[in-house]
């Protein structure tokens, strides 16, 4: 089991947000490529970047700070943010970043999501973020109808590595991960699932390790590591324990 640390891109500096809320961003550090640095040294495997401007915007913003900390660290990276283009998608493949993160065009053009598993296997994954249990998009500004099960289901057999399954409602506030929504999302499809959005504490580092929790992939923390309300060390040697 992998635990992911989140790096959220906004005007170049590292920061976590309330509920998606741009207006409500605590900053962690304005040199991400140091806060890379930082999750390196303490013994992450992975790196979760997410360009919040881009989401936004519907194209790359932190580009800059992006190339930053793919020039700073070895670790391999995936990063998600308004990517919604073959271009974009083998752009960012090309300068390292390993596995790239479709979102809102998931949603409003599955088929760009299926060519780029057919051109870049293994290096496609969806994130899938929901509000109610309805796929949001947009940076989170809309709510679909769809349900987040369902478009999961979608893509059962496009070859997506990976699904990120972010709870908006309890996203940076450090409510506790919503495991009962998670899992059933991942015993729902084929595909790898990431758990996002409210981890809090070593509790929550515990309830994953439960037999119940071992189809997950992993789980991505942000404020909870920034606020050191999880002990790092002794998270990362219990997840390198299960299999």
């Amino acid at each position: 089991m992998i635990l992911f640390p989140a790096i959220d891109l906004k005007d170049g500096q590292c920061v976590r947000l309330k509920l998606g809320d741009m207006a409500e961003a605590t900053v962690f550090n304005d040199d991400p490529a140091d806060q890379a640095r930082s999750f390196e040294a303490q013994g992450f495997a992975w790196l979760h970047l997410v360009d919040l401007n881009g989401a936004f915007a519907g194209r790359p913003v932190n580009a800059e700070a992006v190339e930053a900390i793919l020039d700073a660290v070895t670790i391999p990276v995936q990063l998600g943010g308004g990517i919604r283009s073959l271009a974009q998608i083998e752009a960012w493949l090309g300068k390292g970043i390993r596995r790239v993160i479709l979102g809102t065009v998931a949603l409003r053009d599955p088929g760009l999501v299926r060519e780029a598993c057919r051109l870049f296997p293994g290096r496609i994954a969806v994130g899938i973020d929901a509000k109610g249990g309805r796929v949001a998009v947009e940076g989170w500004a809309e709510t679909s109808e769809l349900r987040a099960i369902d478009l999961a289901r979608s893509f059962a057999d496009a070859g997506v590595a990976a699904i990120i399954f972010t709870d908006i409602d309890r996203d940076g506030v450090l409510k506790g991960l919503n495991i009962e929504s998670t899992l059933e999302l991942a015993r729902a499809v084929p595909i790898p699932v990431i758990a996002s959005g409210g981890l809090a504490s070593m509790a929550d580092i515990h309830r994953l390790l439960e037999p119940d929790c071992r189809i997950l992939e992993g789980a991505i923390s942000g404020r909870a590591i920034y606020d050191g309300r999880i002990d790092v060390a002794e998270a990362l040697s219990l997840f390198r324990g299960v299999r």
